[in-house]
């Protein structure tokens, strides 16, 4: 968890999140972390972490959507990877940033070989 808050997030910045004990050490790493409690509250979950409720929905619906919800935490990276360089495929206009999109994905991600994605298929790969 710390490693991505570090990679995503700027040192001293506010962390609002929910009550879950595991974004205790974000205060060690210098985050502010702001706990909001869902229970008791007259507002609903979205209207109390909108943002963050989004982006689980939205993360819901793609693997749902995508990949039918056949996803396996073996492969679970791969596919978070492989989304960032899709979603920039919209208008013919960001061709060239598609692109650039790719270049960087193509050379800031380890090659996963063949052998270690269908290491754990449930089906025979090949």
């Amino acid at each position: 968890m710390v490693p991505f808050v570090q990679a995503a997030i700027a040192p001293g910045s506010r962390v609002p999140t929910d009550g879950w004990l595991g974004y205790e050490p974000l205060r060690r790493h210098g985050y502010r972390h702001r706990i909001t409690f869902l229970e008791g509250q007259s507002r609903s979950p979205s209207q109390l972490l909108p943002h963050v409720h989004q982006v689980v929905s939205l993360l819901k619906r793609w693997l749902l959507g995508t990949h039918h919800g056949a996803v396996t935490h073996e492969h679970l990276e791969y596919y978070l990877d492989g989304s960032r360089s899709g979603s920039t495929v919209g208008a013919p206009a960001s061709r060239g940033k598609l692109f650039l999109r790719l270049v960087e994905q193509a050379v800031g991600v380890e090659p996963a070989p063949y052998e270690s994605l269908v290491k754990y298929a449930r089906f025979p790969c090949g």
